[in-house]
């Protein structure tokens, strides 16, 4: 995958992660298109703006249909509501799924015949550590995240035909506005986009962004008892 002349759509680019994927795409050569909800709120230097809600499917096609061709997708629009799935509001997990399961969906099968247009190209799906791990306050969200990494496999596998590589990114506390709640150590997102993008390159399927993801990755290989101390 080759980033300086091609055409990236990354979706949420107006803060946090996304913006700083579509600030480093511009500066690395790429034509970036950044889908966001409200166009005025996307004040990116060189990214083209283009509204889209990943939780409406007329939008999703629409933003599809907006841009003449793409080589890469970054799909990075996100939600966190502090759901439990125990006991929290169901519209709010409905919001995560729709969010993180469904919008990735919509918007990769609407760009991928796109994608396929220019010879393959690539689909990054910003996941988390959470798509492996849940913990109560986040349990609404990992099970998004969780359904997100499912899908990433699968769309990894049924889009292999047409030269597509898919690949996930996993990373744990980022320093952006949906957690400045969390006291906890975060990675600069920055830093994160800039690594992201070098393994994109280099053609890796899977991004294990900082510790918590290698971690958490290789506790699974552990069972419950190595993922959840407590139910020992």
């Amino acid at each position: 995958m080759k980033i300086e002349g091609g055409t990236a759509f990354v979706t949420g680019a107006n803060r946090g992660l996304g913006r700083r994927f579509a600030e480093q795409l511009v500066a690395r050569g790429a034509t970036v298109y950044g889908g966001v909800r409200n166009v005025a709120s996307l004040d990116v230097p060189g990214v083209i703006p283009v509204r889209i809600d990943v939780t409406d499917a007329e939008s999703v096609l629409a933003a599809a249909n907006a841009v003449p061709e793409v080589s890469l997708l970054i799909n990075n629009a996100g939600s966190y509501t502090g759901a439990s799935v125990s006991d929290g509001s169901l519209d709010d997990i409905r919001l995560e799924m729709e969010t993180h399961y469904f919008g990735t969906l919509a918007v990769s099968r609407a760009f991928a015949p796109r994608l396929a247009a220019g010879g393959g190209g690539a689909i990054l799906n910003v996941l988390s550590v959470l798509s492996w791990l849940t913990f109560p306050g986040y349990s609404g969200y990992a099970a998004a995240k969780a359904a997100q990494w499912s899908l990433t496999n699968a769309l990894r596998l049924e889009l292999a035909a047409q030269g597509t590589q898919v690949t996930g990114l996993h990373v744990g506390y980022l320093d952006t506005d949906m957690v400045a709640f969390v006291d906890a150590p975060k990675s600069d997102p920055a830093v994160i986009a800039a690594l992201a993008l070098d393994a994109l390159e280099r053609g890796s399927l899977e991004i294990l962004a900082d510790q918590d993801a290698q971690r958490a990755q290789a506790d699974l290989a552990g069972g419950v008892a190595k993922l959840y101390p407590v139910t020992a």
